[in-house]
């Protein structure tokens, strides 16, 4: 029987002399799956893209596709497409001739070359632009003539390098569940190269998260951003508020924290719990965190200083400061509050009871990791 995986780095590994782009790299990608391999710029992902692509070589491991050693293999002789940050369509071609310059390299009859184009553009809805040319197109078809260039050929897996990244906000974000339709049509293993959490929460059925060359956790969308395995992904997917604190007692399925600024939090603990003294920091999603005027009656809350209010649309994000000077965020409903909250103003921040999240460790800064322009710089 087949495998399913389609994709497999068996202990991948990339060296340029002393520099170390991906330090053993282990996973696979099933067929007809959307994976994302997300980090900050200069992480290694686009190396593993370049590695499954053939542009590149591993220093050491395999590269698999279809469960076939492709280490050495040339990159023109590989079943995988890449789509790239640049489309690089050709711009004296018409859209159908760029669409069916793979099929025609590969010398297939002209009636089954016309039936390929005119499929793929019908998949990426551009069915009646084949006589165009690309400068009479616009960014959004541009990158859907790419795609459709690049799936004709009806590749294993479709390579995608940051195809967004030069699109508009609004552009951007049709475009991620546009991609995500085409997927699915297609049942084509997709993997995606990204910086952007957000469009890898999209369209992703599993993500990749790396930094500086490793792997740091491989899991679904949901996992990655409410049970992150390490403090990086924890401050790098989304926004959190990273409290650290030291094990005063385990209890079960939680842990009791000793907070820096003295309060006791109550946490959930992934796998076994952490002996008493360790240190340690509880994660809390700001749209997990609910303000109140007064202080809760469970005594499940930390006292809190209103230091800016944000309106965003729906939701007000509220920055806050606990008594020792932490800094934390919060988002709420902005009919609710607005009327009711002032900078300057002192609440009580609390939460449901599985919202906070306990890993091993402290982090390099404490409190919102979305504030500081520097810390968020660094992390892309």
């Amino acid at each position: 029987m087949t495998a399913p995986e389609v994709i497999t780095l068996d202990g991948v590994r990339k060296t340029f002399g002393p520099v170390v782009a991906v330090g053993d790299a282990r996973f696979a990608i099933n067929r007809g799956e959307f994976f994302s391999l997300l980090g900050p710029s200069g992480c290694g992902k686009t190396t593993i893209l370049k590695m499954i692509a053939g542009f590149e070589r591993p220093t050491s491991g395999r590269v698999l596709l279809d469960g076939v050693d492709v280490s050495d293999v040339p990159p023109w002789k590989r079943n995988v497409n890449t789509v790239f940050q640049q489309y690089a369509l050709f711009p004296h071609l018409s859209v159908a001739d760029n669409v069916a310059f793979g099929p025609r390299s590969r010398g297939l009859p002209a009636g089954e070359i016309a039936k390929r184009v005119g499929d793929a553009l019908e998949m990426v809805r551009l069915g009646g632009l084949g006589p165009r040319r690309p400068a009479q197109l616009s960014g959004g078809q541009q990158q859907r003539v790419a795609l459709a260039r690049a799936l004709v050929n009806l590749p294993s897996a479709l390579l995608l390098d940051e195809p967004m990244a030069a699109l508009d906000l609004k552009l951007r974000e049709a475009m991620q569940l546009e991609l995500k339709r085409i997927q699915r049509d297609v049942g084509i293993t997709f993997l995606l190269v990204t910086h952007d959490q957000g469009e890898a929460l999209t369209m992703s059925d599993r993500i990749a998260v790396m930094n500086e060359g490793v792997i740091e956790q491989v899991g679904s969308p949901e996992d990655i951003y409410q049970r992150p395995a390490s403090l990086f992904v924890a401050a790098f997917i989304g926004s959190a508020n990273l409290l650290p604190g030291t094990v005063v007692a385990a209890d079960g399925a939680s842990t009791i924290v000793e907070l820096r600024g003295g309060a006791r939090i109550r946490a959930l603990h992934a796998g076994a719990s952490l002996p008493s003294g360790e240190r340690c920091t509880v994660m809390l999603r700001p749209e997990r965190l609910r303000p109140l005027i007064d202080a809760p009656a469970d005594g499940a809350g930390l006292p809190a200083t209103v230091v800016q209010l944000v309106f965003q649309g729906a939701t007000t994000r509220l920055q806050l400061q606990l008594a020792e000077g932490t800094p934390l965020v919060t988002h709420v409903e902005s009919h609710a509050w607005l009327p009711f909250v002032r900078a300057g103003q002192s609440l009580w921040i609390t939460w449901e009871p599985a919202a906070p999240y306990l890993m091993r460790g402290w982090p390099e800064r404490a409190g919102a990791t979305s504030i500081d322009v520097d810390q968020v710089e660094a992390s892309l």
